[in-house]
């Protein structure tokens, strides 16, 4: 009997200005069903996480939904997902996300991205999880991220050891291919 693997997905509730990010969301959705992975996320059906979603569950993938009670409505809480957890704050909604999965991939997104990604790179920089951690680097898009991290490496205030930690892909189809080697 196989054990279901779970990707959760950290992205933005906006679209942004290049098409390419909606386009490499859906892309991922549809992998994530393809290769019998569930999506967890956070439950929105707007932005990239409304596309993703929408992908996955097209494809036919099972999915799990995360969202705080203040984002109900802001997030148009996706409801058609196979769970859909509605949490107290951000800081449960990340937790359960990051306990329910088996890989964590950030797509383009804003703040909210950010603060995910830098939670879980920091959970795996103290030793708190193993987990991979992937970038999709749609059109060069986390290039700034991975500058700013370069130079928190060379201002002393991390270990080069930090960018192990993670890894960039330049598109779904990459990351779908670094995903089944992660998660085989």
């Amino acid at each position: 009997m196989s054990t279901l693997r779970s990707v959760c997905v950290f992205c933005g509730s906006r679209s942004g200005q290049d098409p390419a990010y909606a386009a490499e969301a859906r892309a991922l959705g549809t992998a994530i069903a393809e290769n019998g992975w569930r999506l967890v996320y956070g439950a929105g059906d707007v932005g990239l996480m409304g596309e993703t979603a929408r992908a996955a569950l097209a494809a036919g993938a099972k999915t799990m939904g995360v969202i705080p009670t203040h984002l109900l409505g802001r997030e148009k809480g996706k409801r058609d997902l196979a769970q859909f957890v509605i949490t107290e704050d951000m800081h449960e909604r990340k937790k359960v996300m990051f306990m329910n999965s088996d890989a964590i991939v950030v797509l383009p997104g804003g703040a909210g991205s950010l603060d995910e990604f830098f939670e879980v790179l920091t959970w795996r920089q103290i030793g708190l999880h193993r987990k991979p951690i992937f970038l999709l680097d749609t059109n060069g898009y986390w290039r700034p991220l991975t500058a700013l991290i370069d130079h928190i490496i060379a201002q002393g205030f991390a270990e080069a050891t930090m960018r192990d930690f993670y890894t960039t892909v330049p598109d779904a189809p990459s990351l779908t291919a670094a995903l089944r080697a992660a998660l085989s």
